[in-house]
């Protein structure tokens, strides 16, 4: 199973407005870059990601669950943007912070502290289970086993 982070500024689309949407989940739409498409192609139903407010906060404060594999993205007239439906699945009890990820010396690798303009990223399992305990949850829980 693969791990996903998702970005959004909590102006435009906050973790609160996506718990709101429920079981019905909301498309992860207005993606318009090419390597956060791709990646959400590679989406399986039933996968789990990270919720990250980027400019606001800039923190891991929610996990999420992708509810339909990618399709095309209603926002847009053009074929070549898709995008995946997530639910939201429940709040990280102590959000995370970029700062706490870049001073956590196993996650120097994670796609966040090398390129954090990139919208829509993958995360190892490795990097998921750390990042869960620092906001303490437990990772088995939150990746649904």
């Amino acid at each position: 199973m693969a791990f996903w982070l998702f970005k959004s500024e909590p102006f435009k689309w906050s973790f609160e407005m996506q718990k709101a949407k429920g079981d019905t989940g909301q498309e992860w739409d207005g993606v318009r870059n090419f390597q956060a498409r791709n990646f959400m192609r590679q989406m399986k139903v039933g996968e789990r990601g990270f919720f990250y407010h980027s400019n606001e906060g800039k923190a891991v404060v929610g996990i999420v669950e992708v509810i339909a594999p990618a399709h095309p993205d209603s926002t847009s007239q053009d074929p070549r943007w898709e995008c995946v439906d997530l639910k939201a699945v429940m709040d990280v009890p102590k959000p995370v912070t970029l700062d706490a990820i870049k001073a956590e010396p196993r996650l120097k690798d994670m796609v966040l502290v090398n390129n954090s303009r990139l919208s829509v990223q993958p995360v190892s399992e490795a990097e998921f289970r750390i990042v869960c305990e620092m906001g303490g949850l437990d990772p088995a829980d939150a990746a649904g086993g």
